[in-house]
């Protein structure tokens, strides 16, 4: 999904922006109070009959389904009609990355992480390293000070951005939004970039050239809830929805990501580096986390340069956590 709004906070009779800066039109908070489930849905056929066939699928909607889940939640409705066939068909239709295990499910709206919890909720917590939603809280914190080390050397990082998602509270996300709610979204966000100003006059991403994170994240909390963070219509990017990334050049180091994305080849050895985690760890701890690992490969690369060699340590992912 590409550009988005951070903070955006709306009722279904007075919608309103308070910032805007980064990322995909879509999300609000989601306090898990709870919410009635809309008309129950009418069918032909027993449950058992329309569960899809996941035997060769690879994402965490297939891992987590089951019949006798399916069964209790088919029949159930968000209060705009949002069903959970609705929400996997994105999963039944495509069966996964070969070596990167997708959701392989969407939200149609904030209370679909309420009427579809039973199916949601595990499949959040694999997708967060163990987030449970139901016992843990959120974190946020948007005190740049405390970034540290986060002016990369210019000869190797060409470009830092710092970008998220949001949604509209009271309206559909995108997979259930109708034609009169597209417009709506439309006219907020217009109004949202006229109303801008100084730094962040028309800019929807904090991204500058050059290797000075601490300053693009600066630039992205000066523009800017509990259980899952912000809402969006993807689980992977509920909490912060921040993703931090950098274009790096590594030519030396082994390939990765290409600066077009997940599993594209690398242009000149420049490489797309950004966090892969959102939810249970706060913005300041995920551009840190960037920045760290982002500094770690430059080191990893100015070794290979010297002919030296690189010794990579028995768990690496911990010294960016």
């Amino acid at each position: 999904m590409a550009s988005s709004f951070s903070r955006i906070l709306t009722t279904r009779r007075k919608i309103g922006l308070l910032s805007a800066v980064g990322g995909s039109v879509t999300a609000g908070f989601l306090l898990r109070e709870h919410v009635g489930a809309g008309a129950p849905v009418r069918r032909s056929y027993p449950a058992s009959a329309e569960y899809p066939d996941l035997r060769k699928h690879n994402n965490c909607m297939a891992s987590h389904l089951t019949p006798a889940i399916y069964a209790k939640l088919v029949d159930k409705a968000t209060p705009n009609g949002y069903t959970l066939d609705l929400a996997i068909q994105t999963g039944v239709d495509n069966p996964g990355h070969p070596f990167i295990k997708t959701v392989g499910m969407v939200a149609g709206d904030e209370e679909s992480y309420e009427v579809f919890a039973d199916l949601l909720d595990p499949v959040i917590k694999e997708r967060h390293n163990g987030y449970n939603p139901n016992t843990m809280k959120h974190p946020t914190d948007l005190d740049s000070s405390k970034i540290h080390s986060g002016n990369f050397d210019p000869r190797y990082v060409l470009s830092s951005r710092v970008r998220t998602g949001r949604s509209i509270r009271g309206l559909s996300l995108p997979p259930a939004c109708t034609r009169a709610e597209r417009r709506e979204v439309e006219r907020v966000v217009v109004d949202a970039l006229a109303g801008l100003k100084d730094d962040l006059a028309g800019k929807v991403i904090s991204m500058e050239k050059g290797g000075n994170m601490k300053r693009v994240f600066e630039r992205f909390c000066n523009g800017l809830k509990e259980k899952l963070g912000y809402i969006l219509t993807c689980p992977s990017n509920l909490g912060t929805g921040l993703r931090a990334g950098v274009h790096v050049k590594l030519p030396l180091m082994s390939r990765k990501r290409g600066t077009g994305g997940v599993d594209t080849a690398a242009v000149g050895g420049t490489y797309d580096i950004s966090n892969l985690d959102r939810l249970g760890l706060s913005e300041v701890q995920l551009v840190q986390t960037v920045i760290d690992g982002v500094n770690y490969l430059i080191e990893c690369e100015k070794r290979l340069e010297k002919g030296q060699d690189i010794k990579v340590p028995p768990h690496p992912h911990k010294l960016f956590k």
